[in-house]
């Protein structure tokens, strides 16, 4: 039996549900701990590799749970939705899978690699302005234009659900492999539709959530500190994926409600982790992809914390912007 998935009791067991209906469309990514970089953050650090997932990042998965909820008419008529990239990238897979159309809002300085995602997997792309509400109004468009369903990138429980499954395998697998639970998950943070699905997974476990943004983009903490949503200027952060100027009214008031702790990273303790998760964890992600890994590295979480979970949410980056981050941060990776 499906579970009604409803704002106001969104919880573990919808986590759960939105689990059995990806099986099998997306991957089961590993969790990596490793001593070089637990000696980096001062605690243990288990990674959940993300950046591993189909479309090389965890939107892959509320992407195909929203999409796989449809019914056979709504497929038909095609999914829409608006993104900077790895969003898009996932509704254009789950459209491929679920034999729908899929077309797509992004804006106008979208990464190369992540355009080239979402062509590769059939996706019609719109170039709409640089910022989110003006891919947002593009895809409103779409949708009256071709009658097409909306696939929200993260202000949906179906989409918050399928989420937190991500952070639900890193639990899982943790406890599996070592016997012992998590004290903290640390996850990045941008329109709020993963730390969301994290805090309904964190709460049935007993652990504290952290969502870590760019120090230039931190719309979470700037509106958990104001008890509302706060629209904020868009951003040039490094981290492309992490910049909408509002975080989901849904996804902040399952932020406020499980009291989700904010830390605000820089741009150069974003670009110091990425050259760190290279040279120190052999793995590859994307500059959004290691704010949470950022927030460990730099020691910003607080003390008295042993044991934390860390989602890599992302690995598509193109050769240039690998090639500049680390003629620029390389050097500080810490040794």
């Amino acid at each position: 039996m499906t579970l009604p998935l409803l704002p106001e009791r969104l919880d573990l067991g919808h986590v759960r549900e939105a689990a059995r209906r990806i099986a099998g469309h997306v991957k089961k990514t590993p969790v990596l701990h490793l001593d070089a970089l637990d000696a980096v953050a001062g605690v243990a650090l288990f990674l959940k590799s993300e950046n591993m997932q189909r479309i090389g990042a965890y939107k892959a998965r509320g992407a195909m749970h929203a999409v796989g909820r449809l019914t056979e008419a709504e497929r038909a008529r095609g999914v829409v939705t608006f993104s900077s990239g790895n969003h898009a990238q996932a509704v254009a897979l789950a459209a491929k899978t679920y034999a729908a159309k899929a077309y797509i809002a992004m804006p106008v300085d979208a990464p190369a690699v992540k355009v080239a995602g979402v062509r590769a997997l059939g996706g019609e792309i719109t170039f709409a302005g640089t910022t989110s509400t003006e891919r947002h109004e593009a895809a409103l468009a779409l949708v009256h234009a071709t009658g097409a369903t909306m696939i929200p990138p993260f202000d949906d429980p179906h989409v918050v659900a399928g989420q937190g499954t991500a952070t639900l395998e890193l639990f899982e697998q943790v406890l599996d492999e070592t016997g012992a639970n998590l004290d903290a998950v640390v996850v990045p943070v941008g329109g709020g539709g993963l730390v969301a699905g994290a805090c309904l997974v964190a709460a049935a476990y007993g652990a504290r959530i952290f969502g870590a943004e760019p120090d230039s983009s931190d719309a979470l903490a700037q509106s958990l500190a104001a008890g509302e949503r706060v629209t904020i200027a868009a951003s040039n952060t490094i981290a492309d994926g992490l910049k909408p100027v509002q975080v989901g009214e849904l996804n902040l008031a399952i932020a406020r409600d499980h009291q989700v702790e904010s830390v605000r990273v820089s741009d150069d303790e974003i670009g110091r982790a990425f050259a760190t998760l290279l040279f120190h964890g052999k793995t590859l992600v994307e500059p959004s992809g290691a704010a949470a890994a950022a927030a460990a590295f730099a020691r910003k979480l607080p003390r008295g914390l042993a044991r934390v979970g860390v989602v890599l949410s992302g690995g598509n980056v193109g050769g240039d912007t690998v090639c500049g981050l680390l003629a620029k941060y390389a050097p500080h990776a810490v040794d």
